[in-house]
């Protein structure tokens, strides 16, 4: 049976906001959901969504998810094990260059803007992976996503009652609202083109973690302090007692991702967003504000392990 779209990592952050702009805008009979977990087939049957088995660890799921699909958009999974998420990577090109996907829609990530020679661990299984589907043959557009602005607290460990900020260093970030990358996303998926090549989106402004606690002061009448240490006493102050339980090993590789942020890495901005979705996205000052105006003591899930 053809499929138009098939939306993997439907039950996850951006996968979720790709599938209700197709849930809003597109008719079912074009779009799937995919999950890793069968157990997520009611929900999305419930509200008359098809939905397909797709878990990049299990090559029959893939062979049969991916089975009469034009259109997939391929979520990069999200473990930390970058040895583990390049196996499931190749597992699913490797499945949909057999099923005969006709164009593959790659989330990829910021880091070092359309550069290919990122030098962020966050980065490279993203690089691998653009480099293996230029060499599948599939056509393809990896979209490099910009850092979503809702998870500004797991960058700079920021809590409710943090009364300082500690980084071992500062740099320009342009912070993205998720429901906008997610609308952005499948608006390029339903218009087409962009053929084997690699886009951007993201804010055009970008914002400095200084500056971010300005915007906390300013909006929650806060008083919170910003200071910036050596990345070693970085990873000993925040790895020693961290109250969301995270790890020292966390720290340690958060600290490499703020001396990426420094030289620049997350800095690149680009109109191309724009241009999909109409309109200008939320600059990342402006979204703060929203998300701390609406929730003074705003969290991430991701600061807690």
């Amino acid at each position: 049976m053809s499929l138009n779209y098939l939306i993997t990592g439907a039950t996850g952050g951006l996968g979720e906001q790709v599938l209700n702009y197709f849930v809003a805008n597109v008719p079912s009979s074009e779009y799937a959901a995919a999950s890793s977990n069968t157990s997520n087939r009611a929900g999305f049957e419930d509200r008359g969504i098809a939905f397909r088995h797709v878990n990049y660890d299990d090559e029959q799921s893939l062979d049969s998810g991916l089975h009469g699909v034009k259109n997939l958009l391929f979520v990069s999974t999200n473990v930390f094990d970058n040895a583990r998420r390049d196996k499931q990577h190749r597992r699913l090109i490797d499945a949909a260059k057999k099923a005969g996907v006709k164009h593959v829609w790659y989330t990829s990530l910021a880091f070092g803007g359309f550069s290919s020679d990122s030098k962020a661990a966050v980065q490279q299984v993203h690089l691998i992976t653009e480099g293996l589907l230029k060499e599948s043959g599939l056509t393809y557009t990896s979209i490099r996503e910009g850092v979503y602005t809702e998870a500004f607290p797991v960058f700079m460990n920021w809590y409710p009652d943090s009364t300082t900020v500690t980084l071992p260093a500062d740099g320009e970030v342009a912070y993205t609202r998720r429901a906008e990358l997610g609308e952005a996303t499948a608006r390029i998926m339903i218009r087409g083109g962009f053929e084997n090549q690699i886009v951007l989106f993201t804010a055009e402004e970008t914002i400095t973690s200084k500056e971010v606690v300005d915007v906390i002061n300013e909006t929650t009448g806060r008083q919170v302090k910003f200071e910036t240490v050596s990345p070693e006493e970085y990873v000993r102050v925040n790895g020693m007692n961290d109250r969301g339980g995270k790890s020292r090993a966390f720290f340690e590789m958060v600290s490499t991702w703020w001396g990426d942020i420094a030289r620049g890495e997350l800095r690149t901005t680009h109109g191309l967003m724009r241009e999909i979705l109409g309109r200008e996205p939320t600059k990342p000052r402006d979204a703060l504000r929203e998300l701390l105006t609406e929730n003074r003591d705003y969290t991430w899930h991701q600061n807690y392990a």
